[in-house]
């Protein structure tokens, strides 16, 4: 990740989980913690019987666009990783699916976040979770070592998203499957908004392109991809975002009309497939299953 852009998200997210300690929502749009309830990416997401099963400053932290866990299809004793997990809430709900017999990773860059997600962990009494600190462009866990990677609306944040797809798929098991929630755009949007630093931040500017996810995911080595929209942004809910960022909203709405869209985007990595000879400082770490228990 392009080190200004990562300096600002961890910023912009270290401010979002010190609110969420506070007892405030947190807001993917990023730029204030104004637009909370009404952020069409943010909204309703969990619903009421599972919001209230968790700790209310791990759903105060969640900035997602999706809801991954719901659509993952997760079984008893797999190994689930969830990239950029924030307050912890996907890593949570991930844990009550796989059981005592599975286990649910969680990774960030944001110290914040970090301390938060373990202070939810321990208040929901999950006891087969563990946080690490690093960044998804370099997963500090071994080849092969994960069953299921989730994200939700992290990796549009990513400067170098290829690198965070080749290491997805080095760190799953072959037959392993790949299952995040994403913004994606359909076509082109205006340049004004990939160049917005703050849009980039709020889940908007970053975002790929449907067709060139998919591009990247078969560059990677996975198979069958495919992305399945969960919600479309129509002009009055971009109104919102654009214009806490300062964007002309008049001038650019019509432009963005049905294009910035979240999805859930599948892939597998192959049966037969290895993660090769490649390693790197985070085989050296080993915070994975077959080495730290």
């Amino acid at each position: 990740m392009d080190t200004e852009l990562k300096s600002v998200v961890r910023r912009k997210y270290g401010e979002a989980a010190t609110r969420a300690a506070q007892g405030d929502k947190g807001t993917c749009c990023g730029t204030s913690s104004g637009c909370g309830e009404t952020d069409p990416i943010t909204r309703d997401l969990y619903d009421d019987e599972t919001a209230a099963s968790l700790p209310q400053t791990a759903i105060g932290a969640s900035l997602g666009c999706g809801n991954p866990t719901a659509l993952a299809d997760l079984h008893e004793g797999e190994v689930v990783l969830d990239l950029g997990s924030g307050g912890g809430i996907d890593v949570l709900l991930s844990a009550r699916r796989v059981g005592p017999t599975g286990k649910a990773y969680g990774l960030d860059m944001t110290d914040e976040m970090l301390a938060l997600a373990r202070r939810n962990a321990a208040e929901a009494g999950a006891t087969n979770v563990e946080f690490l600190k690093g960044d998804i462009e370099s997963i500090p866990l071994p080849d092969e070592s994960v069953d299921v990677i989730i994200s939700n609306c992290v990796i549009n944040l990513s400067g170098d998203k290829a690198t965070v797809l080749r290491e997805a798929f080095r760190v799953l098991k072959p037959g392993g499957r790949f299952a995040v929630s994403d913004v994606v755009v359909r076509g082109e949007i205006p340049s004004e908004i990939r160049r917005s630093m703050e849009l980039w931040v709020g889940c908007v500017a970053g975002a790929l392109e449907m067709n060139e996810f998919e591009r990247l995911l078969v560059e990677a080595g996975f198979e069958d991809p495919s992305l399945e929209p969960t919600r479309v942004y129509e002009p009055e809910d971009a109104r919102a975002v654009l214009e806490e960022a300062g964007v002309d909203v008049d001038a650019l709405a019509e432009s963005v009309d049905g294009r910035i869209l979240s999805a859930f985007v599948r892939a597998r990595k192959p049966a037969a497939a290895h993660a090769g000879a490649s390693t790197s400082a985070a085989d050296e770490a080993c915070c994975g299953p077959d080495c730290c228990g």
